[in-house]
């Protein structure tokens, strides 16, 4: 008996239905419905006027979160875009005591569904990212770090591995009971020591030393808009506060092609030769700052489902004042901002003007001087393109244009206009 075309595509797509059913239902963690949403059983209740949730308690270990008279956790989520000075912003997380932090999880999604992604911006496979992503931020908030093995390759044996993305960056990572190669006293360990000295990662281990912690803060910059966390930021059990940060598109253009040198390589010709390469790819420029406006709009329009979950932070502003700004964010997520973090902030961008050049940001006026440094490295005609296609979101965010080439080299004056972006409480 033949088949049509249309009844070999349907038993195609029941097929990878049930797959995927399948995989969701193997490598996650059952719910374990409870009848009645009190102290004694579990549920979800009225996030407003119901006590707080808490975790594996009343007879309901299986369920993310519990009722229980303790303050309500309060987990993070910074979002930004590569190049735009996320990764400060994470240690700021990362040096408190109480918080679990993840860099950049998302990036073993990208590399296993969709290697080619790096730097494509197809509708399509920024749908299968998206669906993906929120499916494992969703499990790392509950701290099931299992769900992440199913992302990282080659595939965890055991529960161990040594592909973890960037596991130096996470303090808990690198500390006691899941590295046993630095006692209590090691508060800062450096990345690349903790990856020499630790052993293997258990993910039970760190299973258990998130759990300890009171907060879960993760840094993303594969998520492009605000939007497409709105069913996270709406689930109460989560309790999801996001941080969105944003740069001078101008800056992030320059330091990507610093960074990712074969990918930007017809940027940098441009630059050294003054003229644009014809099959230049302008969607490395223009898909950024649509999707800043996209995002930022969403957010600064103060939708009921971000009330009391959005702040806007320009890395220049931070750059400027980073321990003003710093207790800006930890007063805005309503946790005590720890003296680990105040002396990480001294240690890292020297409070006075003492010369510090092995220090990322170095003094407060460098780090100033160092968000602005594009202006020296990018030509004229380069930014003149860039403020013609970005108008809009360098409106938007406060970033004045120049017209002239002097005043393009001019440093001593500041292209970041004074605006405040407060939270919305």
């Amino acid at each position: 008996m033949q088949c049509s075309w249309k009844a070999v595509i349907l038993l195609a797509l029941a097929s990878i239905a049930i797959q995927y059913t399948a995989i969701r239902t193997l490598t996650s963690k059952p719910f374990q419905l409870c009848t009645l949403p009190s102290p004694q059983n579990c549920g979800l209740g009225d996030p407003e006027t119901d006590p707080p949730f808490e975790r594996g308690s009343a007879g309901c270990e299986d369920y993310p979160y519990v009722y229980l008279n303790a303050t309500r956790k309060t987990h993070v989520l910074v979002l930004a875009t590569t190049r735009s000075g996320s990764s400060f912003v994470g240690q700021l997380l990362n040096q408190h005591q109480e918080v679990f932090y993840l860099f950049e999880p998302l990036y073993h999604v990208q590399t296993t569904l969709i290697p080619r992604l790096s730097h494509s911006h197809n509708t399509a496979d920024r749908r299968v990212m998206l669906g993906a992503s929120r499916d494992l931020l969703r499990s790392l908030y509950g701290c099931d770090l299992y769900f992440l093995e199913s992302y990282i390759k080659p595939t965890p044996t055991n529960h161990t591995t040594d592909k973890l993305f960037r596991r130096g960056a996470s303090r808990a990572l690198c500390q006691q009971p899941v590295c046993d190669a630095f006692g209590p006293a090691d508060l800062n360990v450096d990345e690349g020591d903790c990856v020499k000295k630790c052993s293997l990662l258990n993910m039970t281990s760190a299973t258990e030393a998130c759990r300890e912690k009171q907060h879960v803060a993760i840094k993303i910059v594969r998520v492009p808009e605000i939007g497409d966390l709105r069913a996270l930021l709406e689930d109460p059990r989560l309790n999801i506060k996001v941080i969105q940060l944003v740069r001078d598109p101008r800056g992030i253009l320059s330091s990507r092609i610093e960074t990712f040198r074969d990918t930007y390589r017809l940027w940098r010709i441009w630059r050294a030769t003054g003229r644009k390469p014809y099959n230049l790819d302008l969607s490395q420029l223009t898909v950024v700052c649509e999707d800043y406006r996209s995002s930022v709009s969403t957010g600064l329009s103060h939708p009921y489902w971000l009330k009391g979950k959005y702040m806007l932070v320009r890395y220049e502003d931070l750059a400027k004042s980073p321990l003003q700004k710093t207790k800006e964010i930890y007063d805005y997520l309503g946790l005590p901002m720890d003296k680990n973090v105040e002396d990480w902030i001294h240690a890292n961008t020297r409070g006075s003007n003492e010369p510090s050049a092995k220090h990322k940001f170095g003094t407060i006026r460098d780090s100033a001087a160092n968000a602005e440094s594009w202006r020296l490295k990018l030509s004229y005609d380069m930014v003149e393109y860039t403020q013609t296609v970005c108008q809009k979101v360098l409106h938007q965010l406060g970033y004045k244009t120049v017209r002239s080439v002097e005043e393009l080299k001019n440093v001593s004056i500041s292209l970041v206009q004074d605006k405040t972006f407060a939270p919305f409480l």
